[in-house]
């Protein structure tokens, strides 16, 4: 079966993961994410990507970005995957891929899917049990979120923007969205949106999608949705 083309839309953000090869590790020590975030910041602005969010793991990595064009995303990441896995084979003493197969990507749209979807990557290292307080993981941009460090590879998100008319407020409103959490529906909802490349959009873009881009943009299957495991997580 041919695989359904990607939905991405310019000035949309869109959830995107990036795995290892049978969940090899991506990332081998510190000096491999310094390097990415590198890399990152270099093609991101190259084609006109925002940056919103970011977590790397030591499989897999999540981002939350807005592309300037809808072609934008899929040059950045080849350009990021020719670029940083040539220096990480070279660093390693190793050929050959080291990405699970493309990347993944999901449109969110919304006020209350963009923040969801900022939290849920921020916390993969909490939920992954390596720190209490995300914004102690150096790998993230939650540490910018909630104004432990600033990293000029971010780019605030206009809904973040929104939590507050200052960096104290918006830091204040966005650790207590931290601390709310998501509930175990959001978290769902949002890992089979991205592995499956569907959008997690309002009602009303929801709809106008669907006649658009009915391929992907499909109407949500009724019954319980069916469970799967977060990439890298289990």
């Amino acid at each position: 079966m041919a695989r359904l083309p990607r939905l991405i839309l310019a000035g949309q953000a869109h959830h995107v993961i990036l795995r290892g090869n049978n969940r090899q590790a991506i990332f081998v020590d510190d000096d491999d994410r310094r390097r990415m975030l590198q890399v990152l910041l270099e093609v991101s602005r190259l084609y006109g990507v925002a940056l919103h969010a970011f977590v790397l793991m030591d499989n897999h990595l999540h981002m939350l970005v807005t592309p300037g064009e809808a072609e934008a995303l899929s040059r950045m990441m080849q350009a990021l995957g020719r670029r940083y896995v040539s220096a990480f084979n070279a660093r390693h003493h190793r050929t050959g891929t080291l990405w699970e197969g493309r990347f993944r990507a999901g449109l969110v749209e919304g006020e209350r899917h963009v923040l969801a979807c900022l939290r849920y990557i921020e916390l993969n290292p909490v939920r992954a049990g390596l720190v209490v307080d995300p914004a102690d993981w150096p790998w993230s941009s939650a540490g910018h979120h909630l104004g432990r460090a600033r990293q000029s590879l971010i780019t605030e998100h206009p809904l973040y923007w929104a939590l507050g008319n200052t960096p104290f407020e918006r830091e204040h409103g966005y650790r207590e969205l931290m601390q709310q959490g998501l509930t175990s529906a959001e978290h769902q909802r949002l890992t089979e949106a991205v592995l499956r490349g569907r959008p997690v959009v309002s009602e009303a873009l929801q709809s106008s999608l669907q006649q658009e881009h009915a391929r992907v943009a499909v109407a949500r299957p009724r019954g319980r949705p069916r469970k799967v495991a977060e990439p890298g997580t289990d």
